[in-house]
């Protein structure tokens, strides 16, 4: 039984209205950070009006506006939604109503959300000032799903005030589940234009916008043409026609989505002159293609007067719930959804050439030429960090992941540019072949989940390249024979006063012979309690649990070799290994392992400054040591995989 069920009947059984817990009738869900201009009371639609409805049946007229302190970004992304209906009413579900017995002050909205469709449940206490809606409403009916929607909207966000940093792009891939980009309307008339008709036999909703210089949306200015900036137009058809005269004019047909009454007024308009140039026949067939709220504009006007493209491009399984977009060519879609996480896969942008390699790498493969449009979505939402991507050419298919050497090495193909938007997308042309996406935040060491989609009209795959765990060298150093006698009988002696009569250690007593051989300096925190019975489990393998002199010389020959790969990477400060460095490191001392692994050392071992002392990867080293060891004595002839039962598994797994 889904949530929406179970509160539903959970309230229709005790006969009271839903409050919901998560998203309180309190001032802060509406402003968390400012101070509020107004003082909000909350009430539910039947204390508004007589008989609010929900949607209206039949066509209705697009009359929301953004009310007192509503966006107006959202009501131009729910004004492009709803030319679409299908795709409208995934996220308002239409069975909902506030009449029947089935009423309990509950509604339900599905968003795309962090890369998934969430559905978002919400009460209807709706904040109001004076009696009115506070925020986005109905103007001309009393129809509550805009109100419900935002609300819905602002709950994700975590109150009303975030999304006034919202924009439209945001919204269109919120509301469709698509990926948008916004493309500069450029002076040449011709790459523009066979972009357009690609774009209208594709699964895409194009949108064209008139940006102020000052990227204020909020004002609306009408043009000399009676255009408004700041309002997405519906782009519907780009068409050629010939004229009286065998000219040939090419003509874009739009529409307001807000639906305004149609205010364009320059050639072409409705009642212009310029249509008597038409032959009767020509005239006719646009005309059939019409819609009343449609209208024509030259093309030479539509390049002159609009300034952006704004595109949602819909994969198959987003594009099947609208039918106007049945019969166009269908993106293919390949998502991949990650996190960057501290010391792990968060190595920042490409001016971090010692950590760049350890970002997630994704592998592109595609079967032919062709443009594709790749989009970086994170879902860090209250605190957006700057992200972007990076992508290179790979000579041949690679199944390890690639090394820091060879982004020192090669230049990169194609960089998306870096801003803390919710979503970076990048359009580009690519050959045959296959390719390596790098998605990044710009500074290293920060966190976030992320969705990272490659759209391509032609088949395409995308996977994560990421290392098989495997141990290069035993990270145990064998002392030799002719050891230099001198330090080692020193440390002989302070052996066997400490040795029991078998000549041997337990962990108590090695923890005091450490203590009394390393140098008083970032070598002794290993020289922990915990550290010395693993070094106890790692060296010795009758399970007595204590140590002979031989296992001791190896155990300070196995520190020397650690203590080399440690300074190695840790240039910056003695004694502190950062953690990006430790997948590097422990390569060298003989393990490569997989991003997965490592993210388990990592929530292991890390510090609350990002970083790990000479303690932390000793004890790392010894936990694979045993682990890699326990794996190969039940995996004799190498298969790649042992079965264990559960005495078994407990006792390797406390063993590491």
């Amino acid at each position: 039984m889904s949530e929406y069920e179970r509160i539903r009947r959970a309230c229709l059984k005790r006969g009271e209205l839903w409050e919901d817990p998560d998203f309180p009738a309190t001032q802060v869900s509406v402003f968390y950070h400012q101070t509020p201009p107004f003082q909000f009371t909350w009430k539910r639609p039947k204390d508004l009006c007589p008989r609010p409805g929900f949607i209206q049946d039949g066509p209705a007229q697009f009359d929301i506006n953004s009310g007192k302190m509503g966006d107006r970004w959202l009501v131009s992304c729910l004004g492009v939604l709803y030319l679409n209906k299908g795709l409208f009413y995934r996220v308002v579900p239409a069975d909902q109503s506030f009449s029947g017995d089935q009423y309990c002050g509950l509604f339900r909205f599905r968003l795309w959300w962090c890369g998934e469709w969430t559905e978002v449940l919400v009460d209807d206490r709706l904040p109001t000032v004076h009696g009115r809606l506070a925020f986005l409403q109905s103007q001309n009916s009393d129809h509550y799903w805009p109100g419900l929607l935002e609300k819905a909207y602002a709950k994700l966000h975590g109150s009303y005030e975030a999304l006034k940093y919202g924009s439209l792009l945001d919204g269109l891939a919120d509301l469709t589940g698509g990926i948008t980009e916004s493309i500069p309307i450029k002076e040449d008339g011709t790459s523009c234009s066979r972009l357009l008709h690609k774009l209208l036999d594709m699964t895409s909703i194009i949108t064209c916008a008139v940006q102020p210089p000052n990227q204020v949306r909020s004002l609306t200015e009408k043009l000399a043409n009676g255009i408004q900036t700041g309002v997405n137009y519906r782009v519907y058809a780009i068409d050629r026609v010939e004229t009286f005269n065998n000219e040939t004019l090419q003509l874009v047909k739009l529409r307001n989505p807000l639906g305004s009454p149609i205010e364009y007024i320059g050639p072409m308009c409705l009642d212009s002159p310029e249509w008597s140039e038409l032959p009767p026949h020509e005239y006719e067939r646009l005309q059939t293609k019409f819609n009343e709220e449609e209208f024509w504009l030259p093309y030479s006007e539509f390049l002159q007067t609009f300034t952006h493209l704004e595109v949602v491009h819909l994969d198959s399984d987003t594009s099947r719930d609208e039918p106007s977009l049945h019969n166009k060519n269908t993106w293919q879609m390949r998502l991949y959804q990650g996190h960057w996480q501290r010391g792990v896969t968060a190595g920042g942008c490409r001016n971090n050439p010692d950590t760049f390699h350890i970002n997630p790498q994704l592998h592109l493969l595609l079967s032919e030429m062709e443009e594709v449009v790749v989009s970086l979505n994170q879902h860090s939402i209250m605190e957006p960090k700057v992200i972007g991507f990076t992508a290179y050419s790979l000579p041949k298919s690679s199944t390890d992941s690639i090394g820091k050497g060879f982004f020192k090495k090669n230049k990169s193909l194609f960089n998306s540019q870096y801003t803390n938007s919710r979503q970076v997308s990048h359009r580009c042309q690519l050959e045959q072949g296959g390719y390596l996406i790098v998605p990044t935040t710009f500074e290293p060491g920060q966190e976030s989940g992320f969705t990272l989609r490659v759209y391509s009209s032609k088949p395409l795959k995308l996977k994560l390249v990421d290392t098989v765990p495997f141990l290069v060298k035993s990270a145990i150093v064998k002392a030799p024979p002719l050891l230099d006698g001198k330090s080692f009988s020193q440390y002989e002696a302070v052996f066997l006063q400490l040795a029991d009569e078998h000549r041997t250690v337990n962990a108590f007593e090695l923890q005091e012979l450490l203590d009394a051989c390393l140098p008083n300096d970032y070598i002794k925190s290993c020289a922990s309690i915990e550290v010395c019975r693993q070094i106890v489990f790692t060296f010795e393998n009758l399970g007595t649990g204590r140590l002979k002199f031989n296992d001791f010389k190896d155990l300070m020959c196995s520190l020397k070799f650690w203590q080399t790969a440690f300074k190695n990477h840790s240039k910056e400060k003695t004694g502190i290994l950062k953690a990006e460095r430790f997948r590097d490191a422990l390569l060298e001392v003989g393990f490569q392992l997989s991003s997965e692994v490592l993210a388990t050392l990592i929530l292991r071992y890390m510090r609350k400054d990002g970083t790990l002392r000479f303690g932390d990867f000793v004890s790392a080293i010894l936990h694979l040591t045993v682990a890699f060891n326990i794996f190969e004595s039940k995996d004799p002839l190498q298969n790649g995989s042992i079965k264990l039962n559960l005495s078994e598994w407990l006792k390797s797994s406390l063993s590491c």
